[in-house]
Order: C-alpha cells, then structure tokens, then sequence
C-alpha cells in the first residue's frame, strides 16, 4: 500500500473557474489510492491586486484558512480583511470572492467537503 500522502512538488497547479491557481494537495479523484474519499484539500494563490471572480458552490462547504499574504473578503453581504492565521467558513450557495490586497501573493488553504468540482461553481456575474 502506498503511503498517504502527496508531496507539494508532484501537485502541477491549474486554474479554477474563479480565476485562483489552485494546487490540489488531496483530492479524490486524484488521490483515491490515498484514502481520499469525500474531501479536497488545496493551496489557492491569487497574485498581489487580482481578485477571484464572485461565484458560489451550490453543495459544497468550504474553509479558507490564510497562510501568507492579505486580503480582502467578500462572503454573502460582508466584506472584511483577512491575514494569516485567518479561518472563514463559506456555507453552500454563498456568493464569495476574494482580493490580494497585499505585496505578496495571497495564499489560502481550501478545504471543501464534498470535494471541489468545476461543474458546483456558478460565476456571479
């Protein structure tokens, strides 16, 4: 059996609907052969002054939790600021988008359950 895990330098990252690179640090389509099952883990890195487009995910719930960099978050009817260590739940069918406010790049670990999928994401426009 092959251990579970990836390692960050195998992952090649690809670009989401919403405009964010995304490397997909555990996936089940990707990783079933680790165990993945119902969940997605990535890395979302969004370059200083770009902005994700608003979009929502009619069933899956997701945790951004900011690791380098700064932003500006837009969840539902709320905008704040978000720094490392930062952690916000976006609920299923919530509009959100979020803006690199920072020098550096703005990176965020995504978590979603069920896993991410392109077919779930509605661009706002």
């Amino acid at each position: 059996m092959q251990p579970a895990k990836t390692t960050y330098a195998s992952i090649t990252p690809f670009v989401t609907k919403d405009g964010s690179q995304i490397r997909e640090l555990m996936h089940p389509a990707q990783h079933a052969a680790f165990g993945s099952r119902a969940q997605s883990l990535a890395e979302a890195t969004i370059v200083p002054g770009a902005q994700t487009e608003l979009h929502k995910h009619h069933r899956a719930e997701e945790i951004y939790h900011i690791t380098q960099g700064a932003g500006r978050m837009t969840l539902g009817a709320d905008q704040f600021d978000v720094v490392p260590g930062d952690t916000i739940c976006i609920p299923p069918g919530t509009p959100h988008c979020i803006t690199c406010t920072s020098d550096l790049p703005l990176k965020i670990l995504c978590a979603c359950t069920p896993a991410y999928a392109h077919e779930d994401t509605e661009i706002i426009k």
